[in-house]
């Protein structure tokens, strides 16, 4: 398995494959922001509409690969306020069904953690449905949760779930409690 940073062209040559992950991971019922079926051109064109906040560098975006295909990704948004520089938000960490349990999700965590900590991001924060196996990743790599908002944002089944939200501190000890 590789994984490797997509620059914008990257993002835009791979959005198939890409967008057949996303696929995946919504069929699979992971609430990534999307309703199932989630039909094929739909999730290309949201791929491609990534590439330019890529190209502006208010998104970063991994892609591991094996079996001659996209099989995780993991994305880092930045925020363009002077204020808030120093943090960073994880979004769609994804792993296709028939990759899972094999650590990959871990390795693409742990590469945003460190490409972030590479960029002096001192603080990283994520939303993830309350309960879903995703949290499990998120507790035993050290992120801490906040608190959990009910009725957030409806699974691929349009049901409503609670999100929970966590932070996680790179590069500085965090304060006592």
């Amino acid at each position: 398995m590789t994984v490797s940073r997509l620059d914008e062209s990257q993002v835009l040559q791979r959005a198939e494959e890409l967008a057949a992950l996303l696929a995946d991971t919504v069929d699979g019922g992971a609430s990534v922001g999307f309703l199932a079926p989630l039909g094929r051109p739909q999730a290309v064109a949201w791929w491609r509409g990534r590439a330019a906040a890529v190209a502006a560098g208010q998104l970063a975006v991994w892609a591991a690969y094996g079996e001659g295909r996209v099989l995780g990704t993991v994305s880092l948004v930045f925020p363009d306020k002077p204020n808030s520089r120093h943090r960073a938000e994880l979004v769609k960490l994804m792993v296709h069904r028939d990759a899972r349990g094999q650590g990959l999700g871990r390795a693409l965590l742990a590469t945003a953690e460190q490409a972030a900590a590479a960029a002096g991001i001192t603080l990283l924060h994520l939303d993830t449905e309350t309960d879903s196996p995703a949290e499990h990743l998120y507790r035993s790599a050290g992120w801490m949760p906040i608190g959990s908002i009910p009725d957030y944002a409806a699974d691929p089944g349009g049901v409503l779930r609670p999100t929970t939200i966590y932070y996680k501190r790179l590069g500085e000890a965090a304060p006592a409690r």
